[in-house]
């Protein structure tokens, strides 16, 4: 019988190319439901390819736009939309996996839903644990859900870790790859002509624009760090983030005898949501293989933590705790939009994340409630400090 696949965030770069993967295997998948935010152009095709159950949009007047064109279709999928109903379609009895894919704090309400429902969750959405932390991971273990990363670092070191896990194992140290961006050798001076234009053309992966300008900035690194701590169990120092411009290397486990495991690969998503979609087994994925003969050369650097304060500002937020790494977030996912809108230069990005840790109160992440409204605290922090005009 085919497994039965909630994807959440289906007409991003990471949901779309999961379909794809999907398509490789006929009869051995199905969609239950597809969710987005409110791409309902997209999400139509996909729901005629895939007839699923359900397709919500987190808009309700694309869902109403949606509903008409599929009726017009004579497709019988049901349109739902907000984020209940995104909870309904994540912990559905129905549903065997949930593929977390959707972009922002906006994913964790569907993706804890999924979890407290005891689902396998193929984590791509790392808002979910960098906002909650502590919650999420309670209640992974309370519920007995099954938790794969998705993004290729997490999946790469998740590759690489032995069954033992890193208390046990062996572990010395996790090492996270970053391919430094398009702008890792720029000046200071340079980084002040940034634009959004230059800022989404990532050198090696194809993504969406706002993790092609966390990318850039080096935040998708932080956030991606915070992530590895609550999924591997780990104090950040025991995190290391290396510049690998090739993107060859997706990341290393370093062992205490001296040895390192990597995972390679062609930076190419499918890969690892080929792994999380089939584990424990393999599965052919569709991406290109990886030519050993044809690399040149494989280079690692540090990071420039002066032009680049993201990853110092990741494991602050990590040492202070509680609902710092909410606030981290939520301040960042503002500062994109409004760089993305021309209201914010990049290095912009940076200050209004700093400012804003610096005057949100953090509070005890008790329950998801009080993190939510630390977030939406700093959003509004972040938005006042944008509109005054003085970082752009």
């Amino acid at each position: 019988m085919a497994e039965q696949i909630t994807l959440l965030g289906s007409t991003g770069s990471i949901g779309t190319q999961t379909l794809k993967v999907m398509a490789e295997h006929p009869g051995r998948y199905a969609v239950y439901a597809l969710v987005a935010g409110a791409n309902w152009r997209l999400l139509a095709e996909q729901c005629l390819a895939w007839q699923p159950v359900y397709a919500v949009l987190a808009d309700e007047e694309a869902a109403q736009q949606l509903q008409k064109h599929l009726h017009e279709q004579n497709c019988r999928t049901e349109v739902l939309s907000g984020v209940k109903a995104m909870e309904q379609v994540s912990a559905a009895a129905e549903v065997d996996v949930v593929v977390a894919a959707i972009v922002g704090a906006v994913g964790v309400r569907p993706t804890l839903a999924a979890v407290q429902a005891g689902k396998r969750v193929l984590l791509a959405n790392k808002e979910a644990l960098v906002v909650t932390g502590q919650l999420f991971m309670d209640a992974v273990h309370t519920h007995q859900a099954e938790l794969i990363p998705l993004d290729s670092e997490h999946n790469a070191i998740f590759q690489c870790l032995p069954q033992e896990g890193v208390q046990h194992g062996g572990v010395s140290q996790l090492w996270l790859t970053a391919s430094g961006g398009p702008f890792r050798n720029f000046t200071a001076q340079q980084l002040a002509t940034v634009t959004p234009a230059m800022a989404v053309k990532h050198p090696n992966w194809s993504m969406g624009q706002k993790i092609s300008v966390d990318s850039a900035s080096l935040m998708n690194k932080g956030l991606e760090l915070i992530e590895a701590c609550w999924l591997f169990d780990v104090p950040h120092e025991q995190v290391t983030v290396v510049v690998h411009p090739e993107s060859v290397v997706h990341s290393m486990v370093e062992y205490v005898d001296g040895s390192v495991l990597a995972q390679l690969g062609s930076p190419d998503m499918r890969t690892p949501i080929a792994h999380a979609l089939a584990w424990p087994e393999r599965m052919h994925s569709g991406a290109p293989a990886l030519k050993l003969t044809e690399l040149a050369a494989l280079h690692f650097e540090e990071p420039n933590h002066e032009l680049f304060p993201s990853l110092n500002l990741a494991r602050e937020a990590l040492t202070v705790g509680g609902t710092a790494t909410a606030i981290l977030n939520a301040a960042n996912e503002e500062a994109v939009a409004a760089f993305l809108l021309g209201e914010l230069s990049f290095q912009g990005i940076f200050a209004v994340v700093t400012d804003a840790i610096n005057k949100v109160a953090v509070e005890t992440a008790s329950e998801l409630e009080v993190v939510m409204a630390a977030d939406e605290q700093a959003r509004r922090c972040a938005r006042a400090i944008i509109n005054a005009g003085v970082y752009r």
